[in-house]
C-alpha cells in the first residue's frame, strides 16, 4: 500500500502530458489538493481507477497527506502545477 501511495505521490506532476488537456487527471489533481473536497466525495471520484480495500486505503492515505497540509502549501502545489503544465517540456504539441 505504501508503494502504491509514493507511485500516486510521483506520477501527478510526471503525467504532464496528460495534464492541461487530460480534464480528468486536472479534475483529480485540484479534488486532491482542494481541503473542502471530502473523503467520500474524493474516493467517488477514484472509484472506477481502484481495485479492492487496498487501492481504497492506499487513496485515502494519499487525500490524508493533503489535507494535513496548510492551505499555503496547497496553493502552492496548484501554482506548481500550473508551471509544470505551461513549461517547455510539457506543452502539447499541437498538428
Amino acid at each position: 500500500m505504501k508503494l502504491l501511495t509514493v507511485l500516486l505521490l510521483a506520477a501527478l506532476p510526471l503525467c504532464c502530458s496528460a495534464g492541461s488537456g487530460c480534464q480528468l487527471l486536472e479534475d483529480v489533481i485540484n479534488k486532491t489538493i482542494n481541503p473542502a473536497v471530502s473523503m467520500p466525495e474524493y474516493k467517488s471520484v477514484l472509484y472506477e481507477f481502484t481495485n479492492g480495500e487496498t487501492d481504497n486505503e492506499a487513496v485515502e492515505e494519499f487525500k490524508e497527506c493533503f489535507l494535513n497540509q496548510s492551505n499555503e502549501t496547497l496553493e502552492n502545489i496548484g501554482i506548481l502545477m500550473q508551471i509544470i503544465y505551461g513549461s517547455k517540456f510539457c506543452q502539447q504539441k499541437h498538428n
